[in-house]
């Protein structure tokens, strides 16, 4: 039996369109679910959208439409988008679903009979946009801590979960399970300060608004966010409370939950207090990765300075805005989007390293023995020192993977290129070929050159499945398994297609005038 793996994004909210911030999470999450498939695992991966609450209310009431109607329509929107950029999830959970609705719904009410719920009063400082409240020592002069909008005062009746009851017990498991929150700076930021100081219990309802799930035993409180939401890791998987289905029983409990950041804190204090409430096992790992920031700074509307991941794929193209995406954002830190940098990246990268190494090969391969294949085995010391080169590297992007450092493992195969390049410089095959006695020679160059791209290739398809699809097809290939690289896939006799260029240079000054004009 394979290995199960689940993955899951935190869900879009559906207040609006989804910009590349947004979007990085989903490419971020995609890579990691199809190198694992890759690789071998059974793989659940889990997206979806965010779509109760008070603000989604307030933006159908001002476009003079239903809540539903409204989320539909965003829904899609993320969807499409999803969908543009290549991203191949199992499930797409929207929290508007009737079964996840009504399993809400049972959790509230088994967290509340076990003691868990209690009824109160909350009075203090809301943000709408967040849905989050806070104190005044929270705030940040005098406004949201997480997005900088002004606060207002609420005070009406709620429950509260008791997450004071489990904060011993959720900061012992988290010092005592080290992989639990990644990167490892953000571990210490949850218990120094959220945990230590002390946790407050969680308003878990609202009367304030009837956009949600109605909580059974008290129809005129709406289930908040935090219970809505994340309950969708499970429910999706088929949880019941009393009757748990296969499904549940096999990818529970999730290897990780990516996420970003800036909701960190609902997904280590929050969602592991409610699954222990539950008597459920914890996902494994909660990784909070950095946010893509436009020119250094967050993107956000009132900014203006929002950039569309649909938008750039129609510019440039799907795998060069998966390249950036996946190349350019650090592991535990933020990344910045720019059109410039974008525009390096692929004249650089993709047109000069890939793009011209597979191209000068084939054209090669044709040019001299018709694109057709050959092996005589004229093996030289630099041929071994190319071949462990790639060999190593399925161990060594093994490795980043397995801590979820996505751009160090593009950067060990993109490592396989380079040295692929260094490989045709130093053996000049437009030299051998001008040599009778050197064709042999020449035929174990370019085939070790084949094999190096058709490995590079493989490991290729998690990141930039459409290019390595079309390495593939100019090498006239089927061999894309992972134990396929070896220096012997591509047989005797053995026939290419012809080249054609994967990614076209761009001429920057003039991209970037039709981009700002």
């Amino acid at each position: 039996m394979k290995k199960k793996y689940y993955i899951s994004t935190a869900i879009t909210y559906t207040s609006g369109k989804p910009h590349i911030g947004n979007t990085y999470e989903i490419v971020l999450a995609d890579a990691i679910a199809r190198y694992k498939k890759l690789t071998g695992y059974d793989v659940y991966f889990q997206t979806g959208t965010d779509e109760h609450g008070q603000k989604i209310e307030q933006k159908a009431k001002e476009q003079g439409i239903e809540p539903q109607i409204f989320v539909d329509k965003v829904a899609h929107q993320v969807k499409e988008i999803w969908d543009v950029m290549g991203t191949n999830y199992d499930c797409f959970a929207r929290t508007t679903d009737k079964y996840h609705e009504k399993v809400v719904a049972d959790i509230f009410e088994k967290l509340y009979q076990q003691g868990d719920i209690y009824k109160g009063r909350y009075e203090g400082l809301y943000c709408t946009p967040c849905e989050s409240f806070f104190t005044e020592s929270q705030l940040v002069d005098g406004k949201c801590p997480d997005c900088g909008r002004e606060v207002s005062k609420a005070s009406e009746e709620a429950y509260f979960l008791k997450l004071s009851k489990y904060a011993k017990r959720l900061e012992e498991y988290i010092e005592t399970h080290d992989e639990f929150i990644k990167p490892e700076a953000r571990k210490n930021e949850i218990i120094n300060n959220f945990i230590k100081p002390g946790l407050q219990d969680l308003c878990v309802s609202r009367t304030s608004f009837t956009w949600g799930i109605p909580v059974k035993f008290d129809s005129k409180h709406i289930t908040y966010v935090w219970i809505d939401a994340l309950s969708n890791y499970i429910t999706f998987l088929g949880y019941d409370i009393n009757n748990p289905s296969e499904k549940f029983k096999k990818y529970w409990p999730a290897d990780v939950h990516l996420i970003g950041k800036d909701i960190l804190r609902f997904h280590t204090i929050y969602w592991p207090i409610m699954l222990m409430a539950l008597d459920l096992p914890l996902p494994k790992q909660i990784f909070g990765h950095p946010w893509v920031l436009s020119e250094d700074d967050k993107m956000s509307k009132s900014k203006g300075n929002i950039v569309y991941a649909d938008d750039l794929v129609k510019q440039f193209g799907l795998d060069a805005v998966r390249y950036y995406m996946l190349h350019e954002i650090p592991y535990a830190s933020d990344g910045i989007f720019t059109y410039e940098l974008l525009i390096e990246r692929i004249n650089s990268d993709l047109a000069n390293i890939l793009g011209n190494l597979v191209n000068r090969t084939i054209s090669m391969s044709y040019k001299y023995f018709d694109g057709i294949v050959e092996n005589p085995n004229v093996e030289e010391d630099i041929d071994k020192d190319l071949k462990k080169l790639v060999m190593d590297t399925v161990g060594k992007v093994e490795e980043k993977m397995n801590e979820l450092r996505v751009s160090d493992a593009i950067d060990c195969i993109f490592d396989i290129f380079r040295r692929s390049n260094k490989y045709i410089d130093e053996t000049m095959p437009w030299v051998l070929a001008k040599e009778e006695e050197k064709q042999d020679r020449l035929k174990t160059v370019l085939y070790n050159l084949l094999e190096a791209i058709r490995s590079g290739a493989v490991l290729l398809q998690a990141f930039l499945p459409t290019t390595a699809e079309e390495i593939f097809h100019q090498l006239n290939t089927d061999l894309k398994s992972i134990d396929s690289i070896q220096f012997n896939g591509l047989q005797n006799g053995h026939s290419l297609n012809k080249p054609k260029p994967l990614f076209a240079r761009i001429d920057k000054e003039k991209k970037l005038k039709e981009i700002y004009s």
